[in-house]
């Protein structure tokens, strides 16, 4: 699942991870974040997600990294936005109104680029990643976040060998060995779902979940 993957995913617009819609359990389950109106929100391999565009509207300044350029300017196309772009060293920065978008790769951030960061939200990152990158990107993304950083995180839980990812398998368990050293982890809500996604069951997967959890990163 290398970045040349991901990078054809987007040039053959074969991208049918992407949801059109705003996520519902956003919708439902931002608020028990309790965050600041105006705090910053970190969206990792962000994509054209609508989702930076509801978040932005409820007041909070949104920034995403992401490295398909493709993606990068499909968003302020279709968000309507006017595009500024800034050139950089390691991220180039594409930037609306109150969005941000940081082209190029996660693995690159740093504390510096997150610094202002009070939450982030991540919907297709964790699941985006097979196993063997998966601890890799937990571990990079909890060395760079501040102190008490909030995480709504949302995950799907089938059989892996149903079906081969993306999006992939995370189990409960799996959040808790990648997270529960630095974080304090809230199961949320744990919904089955099945019904929701005909193209899982076209498949081969049998049973499926979605499990919403909020992390709060160690002080």
């Amino acid at each position: 699942m290398k970045k040349d993957y991901w990078l054809e995913r987007w040039e053959q617009e074969e991208i049918g991870f992407h949801q059109n819609d705003i996520n519902p359990y956003l919708c439902r389950y931002w608020q028990e974040l309790r965050l600041a109106q105006g705090s910053e929100v970190f969206v990792p391999l962000c994509g054209k997600s609508r989702d930076m565009l509801w978040l932005y509207k409820q007041g909070y300044s949104v920034l995403g990294v992401e490295f398909s350029i493709v993606a990068i300017q499909a968003f302020f196309e279709e968000s309507g936005h006017t595009l500024h772009y800034l050139g950089g060293d390691k991220f180039n920065r594409y930037e609306a109104n109150g969005i941000c978008i940081l082209g190029g790769n996660f693995f690159d951030l740093g504390q510096r680029d997150l610094a202002n960061v009070s939450a982030v939200y991540d919907r297709a990152s964790l699941v985006a990643l097979p196993p063997d990158m998966r601890e890799d990107y937990a571990r990079h993304l909890l060395n760079i976040l501040p102190p008490a950083t909030q995480v709504l995180l949302i995950t799907f839980d089938y059989s892996q060998p149903e079906m081969l990812g993306p999006p992939f398998s995370v189990s409960g368990g799996e959040v808790e060995e990648l997270y529960s050293e630095h974080a304090k982890i809230c199961l949320v809500a744990q919904l089955d779902v099945l019904e929701r996604y005909p193209r899982f069951q076209e498949r081969g997967v049998s049973q499926l979940q979605e499990n919403i959890f909020l992390l709060t990163l160690n002080n």
